[in-house]
């Protein structure tokens, strides 16, 4: 296996005052987040936007594809996975956030690979609080964003927003982290924390902002949300329209937001 150790950061500790001061909730953002080499070797082995594997939501609040499935992972990028869910990575990770005791999803749910190709969106969005299957909360995300040709001038930055707390949706943008390559973003996702890319990708239909996503797991809380989908907000362009909020909130509930992932 890879030694990931040396070529994965974690030097979490360093970070633990900049990510809990951070608004409009608490997240790092961290370049280099990988030896280069191994960032490019991941890079390589992502699949091509016409594979058949991908999971494809096409909607007017996701325009996106997925895959989560550790048996079509190559060799890199599988060890790779198998490493940020390990105990070693998670106690350096959790310097960062001492007062939780994290627990990987070795499912990978609602993580694993992530494309965003032309005309790619994500309404802004409160991800789902409980896991579907082991009941824990959902606590900290890692994006990794792996395209060495990704170009800024096509969009696709990571919005995040303050809340709202009488609409319970998005307020402010704070903050809008570009997609660069080698490029990690971290955040909690138990701070009314809004994050999404609701404009359009531009890039050329050969491109796309090619991601790597981890999802880390606590035991519940007293009085935490029970949310157990996403819950997304219109775009300012789609407020009022009737559609999208029937799509909203079919999309939020457990049993209907399988019927809307491709309309």
């Amino acid at each position: 296996m890879l030694d990931l150790e040396v070529k994965v950061f974690s030097d979490f500790g360093s970070l633990k005052e900049s990510f809990g001061q951070a608004a409009p909730f608490p997240h790092v953002v961290v370049d280099n987040f990988l030896d280069l080499e191994l960032a490019r070797k991941l890079d390589q082995e992502f699949p091509s936007l016409d594979s058949d594997l991908w999971y494809k939501y096409k909607n007017a609040i996701e325009y996106k594809k997925t895959y989560n499935h550790w048996e079509a992972f190559p060799k890199t990028t599988y060890q790779f996975f198998a490493y940020l869910n390990s105990q070693r990575f998670i106690e350096k990770l959790n310097k960062m956030m001492p007062e939780v005791e994290l627990w990987p999803d070795m499912g990978l749910n609602g993580g694993g690979w992530h494309a965003h190709g032309a005309g790619g969106k994500l309404n802004t969005h409160l991800d789902y609080s409980i896991h579907p299957k082991l009941a824990m909360e959902r606590r900290l995300n890692i994006i990794l964003y792996i395209n060495e040709n990704y170009d800024a001038k096509w969009g696709g930055s990571l919005g995040l927003w303050s809340h709202d707390e009488k609409e319970n949706q998005p307020k402010d943008l704070i903050k809008s982290v570009e997609p660069l390559f080698n490029r990690a973003v971290i955040f909690d996702t138990t701070c009314n924390s809004w994050h999404g890319l609701p404009e359009a990708i531009t890039c050329p239909e050969n491109e796309a902002r090619r991601s790597l996503a981890i999802y880390y797991l606590s035991e519940p809380r007293e009085n935490v949300s029970r949310r157990g989908k996403a819950l997304f907000a219109p775009s300012n362009a789609q407020k009022g329209d009737v559609d999208v909020v029937e799509l909203i909130k079919k999309r939020a509930g457990v049993k209907s937001a399988e019927d809307v992932y491709r309309k």
